[in-house]
């Protein structure tokens, strides 16, 4: 859910109608007057040879002016020559060369004369000129041979043309060619290589030369180079080589200068003006160039780098500028420098321009004519055309310089005043007329006006009112009080009202009233304060499943005596309301959401005065429920496709469509789709018609001129849709007009001298006839010029040649082979945008804090903006930090401020640093030039938190920190607190503090006991304050059952000690021992003999008796003859001390978990026989263990 206000132009718009609220009163049309030019060709006028030619000049007075024009300073006959004429009611020149002739001889110097019987108004002195576009004089270059590693330059010599033709290098395949520092073309068309490479050769190059007027270009012979060179291999690789120059085996030059030669030079520049400074040098390897100016620096705000810092270019040149600059171009060889003597002068500019004089009879006035420039201008003053010397005397008028003093003016003092102010660089004229008029005062607009407004807004009270003398204004309200003037109300000199900020004690009836000494006129305009619009129950965003119902609520609040109209958007275009849709005066209901149904959905509450908005966002969910129980219903399928198709009813704008519907497959059908195709503009491509309630199979559709139909039927159902049904035959209507013209017609600058219309093209249903066009139409808002025209069969046209970002009114008008469209709309599109001019001047800087500054600044003329303000910027970085020897980045980082502000702040500041700031202006082209360059410094602030802060405990009863200085100090620190606390469980202790000092980083305490862990916190500190804090735990007891992060990463560290190596050897010693304690006690039996049975036949007590062989069992649970059993179930020794291990075999016996021995045991059938009772030798571990106890 959110608000949407009005686009902020709307508001501005009213402020930017105010800056015209204070121009002079002019005389109302139906009163006698002279002569005023409104308007004429410029002064260099420039035409091209193959229209004709057009010299403006329009004038208005009372009675209408009559014109004559002069040529160089003589009478122009217009009647003896066929050719020319001029247009009614104007003086406007027109010279035809449809029936022949030369522009060429119309050449000279043209001024217009407006005259009635109260004076004459004299144009500009119009200079006109016809361009020329010369031929490129045939030549035959011979191939260029220069050394490797030379300097060369490639010169251009284009035909001299008018105005001057822009050159450009290209190749003779027309690819560009690249430029860099090395390669680059100068401003007088030159191409120049500061040293010439072997890649050089690669190409050729060739001067082109475009022509303005004619829009040709025209191609000199290309040049080809041959490089002589000492390694004739051109190896790539060689490019990205650190020392490429050396390694190609090139000499290193220092460098020298190419253009201007010399070690100086002067250049004169005129005020307003551009002033381009260029210095190309050859070197090797490549200079760098950097400019300066002596005695102070370069005006950031309007110097601008081109040409790879080759060319210096000073934007609207002031008389500041001038002084003495100079190129400094330097590489590892040396350094060289030209200086540049940069002179100022200025054609005239208007210091107080005349102003025509309206006195009464009798009254005094003046008329007053300052200009300056360098040299000083000279003013001549003229009346009614001729030198005011040679004027009848009039003893009512006073010249004295740049001065006409009027006393006791009458009738007969009526006439038009030029001055004319000269140098040798340009003039200015201005013409003036002193009217003497006695004419009580009048309203010029309609009475008893009334006027509705909203709460809150700003508004004016329009009063045009004349009279002579100038009348005295005042406004009143309600017919009493004092004069309305300051306050939330300001009067204007042109008889407004304005209300700063409509209240309701604002609402009555407000009466001008206009006094001379003639008497009094005035006029009332009833005004009323209306309620503004809103909607005070907005839509909600919604989530809803497939096939519910979703209802976004929509409840405003509006004047009652204001008609209120509440629309719908969806997705910012006009919500179409089909049968699936409810709009209510409060809501707006969908029925059955479709996936198509996604999108945001705007309310628009409108009234004839205001409007309010809200926008929702409606996001639809398959639904994926299934029935809980299959047999609860019938399964249910998307429906059958429509079928038979019949087309009846056959009109020139309809037909009627009837279907047989197919089956719906337990699910009714809830609408039918009815689309067409058709075989012109997109053949095979089918598009929507219209939808119709599942409860109909014939319905009538209406059709559009010029389409060859074919239709289809789909049917929805809550499951999906079914197969398009079989088409229908076609059914083709006759052709008409087009009756709409294009839509989302656009006029948009691609580059800063055009301007690109665009226009979404018509459909085969909108195009009702057969080739199908546009005529686009456009001129220069606010003009009185002809409509250029053009017709296009696409959908873009871009015109050339446009002044940078200026208004154009804009038509589009379909057109067919039966007519054209109806008077398209006007749209209002602008050409493009270049850099921005000017930068914001008089940047100041206040710190708010240690990461914050507040910036303001001066805004920028609108005319230097040269496009529409998207924001001001500023470009700041990092010089250095205040402590001694800290590295930080220099990175630049920008702060943008939207719209045309006059402040900001720029925030995330490093404390304790050094600054510097630029501002740009940033407009659709890009950045401006930068302002001069500010310096700051931020104070203290507090630090970062301390790095790797760790916690070791080496024993029980001691804990060691340790931790490394903060990453961002932020200042001068001043040290560290510690703070810890002791807890166990649940339980916590008294928090303790430690401070230290800035230079210690490691700290040792003592446990209180071995129970408790501890909590650290530290952080450092500088004068402002403690900074960020990091908190660690002391490692957890090694019987806790999740061991903290900090204990497991200490194992290793405690795992190292000595005293732990040494509790670890003592432990394990002590099991080792008892080990063989418990071996011996638990493993010792007697000694068993073993005869073969011929020999010893053993006893008749004995268990088993077979080959000689018995096994050795614990299941028989039975002690072993000769043995008996010990109170603690052990087997004790009584005869013999043979371990039963000298029967086993191999090491294949082995001891259990309780030490007791498990294998088989075998008679040894070697000498052991002859041995008896002897104990055998223990061979086996267990032995050694035995021999060992």
């Amino acid at each position: 859910m959110a608000r949407q206000q009005p686009p902020p132009w709307v508001h501005a718009a009213f402020l930017l109608f105010f800056l015209s609220l204070g121009g002079a009163i002019e005389i109302p049309m139906d009163l006698t007057q002279p002569p005023t030019i409104t308007k004429q060709s410029v002064k260099d006028h420039i035409v091209d040879p193959r229209d004709n030619i057009l010299i403006e000049c329009e004038a208005k007075g009372n009675p209408a002016p009559s014109f004559h024009w002069t040529r160089n300073s003589r009478f122009f006959n217009i009647a003896k020559d066929p050719r020319v004429s001029m247009r009614r009611r104007s003086g406007t020149l027109v010279i035809d060369f449809r029936s022949g002739g030369r522009p060429e001889e119309y050449e000279g110097e043209y001024q217009c004369f407006a005259r009635n019987k109260f004076g004459t108004a004299l144009s500009n002195r119009i200079r006109l000129q016809v361009s020329k576009s010369p031929l490129w004089p045939k030549e035959n270059l011979d191939p260029v041979v220069v050394q490797e590693g030379a300097p060369l330059t490639l010169q251009c010599n284009p035909p001299p043309g008018l105005p001057s033709p822009v050159i450009f290098w290209m190749s003779s395949s027309m690819e560009p060619i690249t430029q860099d520092k090395r390669v680059s073309q100068g401003h007088n068309g030159d191409l120049y290589f500061s040293n010439v490479m072997l890649q050089d050769m690669q190409t050729d190059y060739s001067c082109n030369a475009r022509f303005h007027f004619t829009h040709t270009i025209q191609q000199k012979n290309p040049f080809t180079l041959k490089v002589l060179t000492n390694h004739p291999y051109n190896d790539s690789s060689l490019r990205n080589h650190p020392d490429m120059y050396s390694a190609r085996g090139v000499a290193e030059r220092t460098p020298s200068f190419m253009y201007p030669q010399g070690t100086s030079s002067s250049q004169m520049v005129l005020r307003g003006m551009d002033l381009l400074l260029e210095c190309i040098a050859s070197g090797v390897p490549t200079p760098d160039i950097a400019w300066y100016k002596k005695g102070g620096d370069l005006p950031s705000d309007k110097a601008k780098f081109e040409n790879f810092n080759k060319a210096l270019r000073i934007t609207n040149v002031s008389e500041e500028d001038s002084g003495e600059y100079f190129c400094l171009a330097s590489n590892k060889m040396g350094s060289i420098r030209h200086t540049i003597s940069v002179r100022v002068k200025a054609a005239p500019y208007w210091l107080d321009e005349p102003k025509n004089l309206i006195l009464a009879p009798g009254e005094d006035g003046r008329l007053v004519c300052r200009a300056n420039g360098n040299p000083k201008p000279t003013v001549q003053w003229m009346v009614n055309g001729e030198p005011l010397q040679s004027a009848p005397p009039n003893p009512n008028r006073e010249v004295a310089g740049d001065t006409i003093i009027f006393r006791d003016t009458q009738i007969s003092s009526r006439a038009v005043y030029q001055c004319n102010t000269s140098n040798e660089h340009g003039y200015l004229l201005a013409n003036a007329f002193v009217s003497v008029l006695d004419v009580p005062p009048r309203m010029l607009s309609p009475r008893n006006q009334f006027i509705r407004v909203i709460l809150y807004n700003r508004t004016r009270l329009d009063c045009p009112f004349f009279g002579s003398p100038i009348p005295t204004l005042r406004w009143f309200k309600n017919g009493q009080g004092s004069n309305l003037d300051g306050g939330n109300y300001h009067v204007y000199e042109n008889g407004s009202l304005e209300i700063k900020m409509i209240r309701k004690e604002d609402q009555g009836i407000y009466t001008c009233v206009a006094t001379n000494i003639l008497g009094k006129a005035e006029n009332q305009v009833r005004l009323e304060v209306k309620d503004p619009t809103r909607i005070y129950r907005m839509p909600e965003d919604q989530v809803a499943k497939r096939g519910t119902t979703v209802q976004l609520e929509c409840r405003v609040k509006h004047d009652p005596s204001l008609k209120l109209t509440v629309s719908w958007l969806k997705d910012d275009e006009p919500l179409y309301i089909g049968n699936r849709m409810k709009k209510e005066d409060d809501s707006l209901t969908i029925f059955g959401v479709a996936e198509r149904d996604q999108g945001s959905y705007t309310c628009v509450a409108s009234t004839e005065l205001d409007q309010d908005l809200a926008k929702a966002y409606l996001t639809v969910l398959a639904d994926q429920a299934t029935p809980t129980n299959r047999l609860a219903a019938l399964p249910k399928g998307r429906p059958d496709r429509p079928r038979d198709l019949e087309l009846t009813d056959l009109a020139e704008r309809s037909v009627r469509l009837t279907w047989i519907p197919g089956d719906d497959n337990n699910s009714p059908i809830t609408d039918y789709v009815i689309q067409f195709e058709e075989d012109q503009f997109q053949p095979g491509v089918w598009h929507d018609h219209s939808k119709f309630p599942g409860s109909v199979n014939s319905a009538i559709l209406q059709l559009s001129p010029y389409v060859n139909y074919q239709f289809r039927v789909i049917a929805v159902n809550e499951v999906g849709s079914s197969h398009p049904s079989l088409p229908s035959e076609r059914y083709r209507t006759s052709g008409a007009p087009p009756e709409s013209n294009p839509s989302d017609v656009k006029g948009e600058g691609t580059r800063k001298n055009n301007m690109e219309i665009t226009w979404t093209p018509m459909n085969a249903t909108s195009a009702f006839g057969p080739n199908l066009r546009y005529i686009v139409k456009w001129r220069r808002r606010e003009t009185r010029e002809t409509w250029n025209n053009v017709t296009v069969w696409g959908s873009r046209y871009v015109v050339g040649q446009t002044p940078v970002y200026v208004p154009y009114e804009i038509r589009v008008q379909a057109e067919n082979d039966f007519g054209k469209a109806p008077e398209p709309d006007t749209v209002i599109g602008y050409s493009g945008e270049d850099y921005p001019r000017a930068a914001p001047t008089e940047v100041k800087i206040r710190v708010l804090n240690s990461t914050a500054i507040s910036l303001q600044w001066n805004r920028v003329y609108s005319d230097t903006v040269q496009g529409q303000l998207r924001e001001y910027r500023a470009y700041y970085w990092r010089e250095s930090s205040l402590l001694k020897n800290l590295w930080v980045s220099q990175k630049r980082q920008q702060a943008s401020f939207p719209g045309d502000r006059p402040r900001g702040v720029v925030s995330r500041l490093f404390p304790y640093s050094n600054y510097k700031l630029e501002m740009v202006v940033v407009n659709g082209r890009g950045d401006g030039p930068r302002s001069e360059t500010k310096e700051f410094t931020t104070p203290e602030g507090v630090p970062s938190a301390p790095r790797r802060f760790r916690v070791r405990q080496p024993n029980l009863e001691t804990i060691n920190l340790e931790w490394d200085h903060p990453e961002h100090p932020n200042g001068i620190l001043i040290g560290y607190t510690l703070k810890y606390v002791a807890f166990n469980g649940t339980k916590v202790g008294k928090q303790m503090v430690e401070n230290f000092s800035p230079n210690q980083t490691k700290f040792s305490m003592q446990r209180a006991d071995p129970v408790s862990r501890y909590r650290f916190t530290l952080s450092a500190r500088t004068q402002v304050g403690s900074g960020e804090a990091v908190t660690e735990e002391s490692p957890a007891p090694p019987n806790e059952a999740t061991p903290t992060a900090a204990y497991t990463n200490n194992q290793a560290d405690i795992a190292t000690q000595g005293w732990f190596i040494g509790l670890m050897c003592a432990i394990a010693l002590l099991v080792l021992i008892l080990l063989i304690v418990c071996f011996i006690k638990r493993s010792r039996g007697g000694k068993y003999p073993v005869r073969e049975k011929k020999d010893v036949p053993l006893g008749p007590e004995d268990p088993k008796e077979e080959d000689g062989s018995f096994d050795y069992s614990d299941e028989d649970n039975k002690p072993l003859q000769g043995s008996q059993t010990s109170l603690d179930g052990t087997i004790k020794q009584q005869e013999s001390d043979d371990s039963l291990v000298d029967y086993g075999e191999g090491g294949e016996g082995q001891f259990n978990e309780d030490g007791s021995f498990i294998g088989q045991y075998t008679v040894k059938k070697d000498k052991e026989e002859t041995e008896g009772n002897e104990s055998s030798e223990a061979t086996s571990p267990v032995n050694a263990i035995y021999s060992l106890a």
